[in-house]
C-alpha cells in the first residue's frame, strides 16, 4: 500500500521527537528512529535537537540512496521543521546523497548545564 506522506504533520512529529529527547553533546549522541522519517519515494529525513553547554542546535539531515536530494524537497521539509527559522547548510562532499543542514543558537545562562 502506497502512502503519501503529509510533510506538515511528520515534521511536527519530528520537532516534537527532538524536543522531548534533544541529545546531550559531547557524551550521549545517540539518536533513534523517532528522529527519523522516509518517504515514498526514499527521501530519509533525520531530524535533532542537539545541546552543548552553551548552544542548541537543530540539524536536519536529507539521504538519498539514489540522488541528492533536490533544493525544493529540503526546502519543503525545513520549512516545516524549522519553522521561522534560516537555517544553514554545511558543507558535504562532493556528489554525495546526503545533505546537512543546521542552526546554532546561543543558549541562554538560565538553560546552560555548566
Amino acid at each position: 500500500m502506497i502512502r503519501t506522506v503529509d510533510i506538515a504533520a511528520e515534521a511536527a512529529r519530528l520537532r516534537l521527537a527532538a524536543e522531548t529527547r534533544p541529545l546531550k553533546l559531547p557524551a550521549r549522541r545517540r539518536i533513534d528512529e523517532r528522529h527519523h522519517v522516509v518517504t515514498d519515494d526514499g527521501l530519509s529525513i533525520w531530524y535533532t535537537v542537539q545541546l552543548t553547554p552553551r548552544a542548541r542546535i537543530l540539524e536536519a539531515i536529507f539521504e538519498r540512496t539514489d540522488r541528492r536530494p533536490s533544493n525544493e524537497e529540503c526546502r519543503a521539509w525545513l520549512t516545516e521543521l524549522m519553522r521561522g527559522r534560516v537555517p544553514m547548510e554545511t558543507p558535504g562532499m562532493a556528489h554525495a546523497y546526503t545533505r546537512r543542514f543546521e542552526i546554532v543558537e546561543k543558549r541562554p545562562e538560565s538553560e546552560r548545564e555548566d
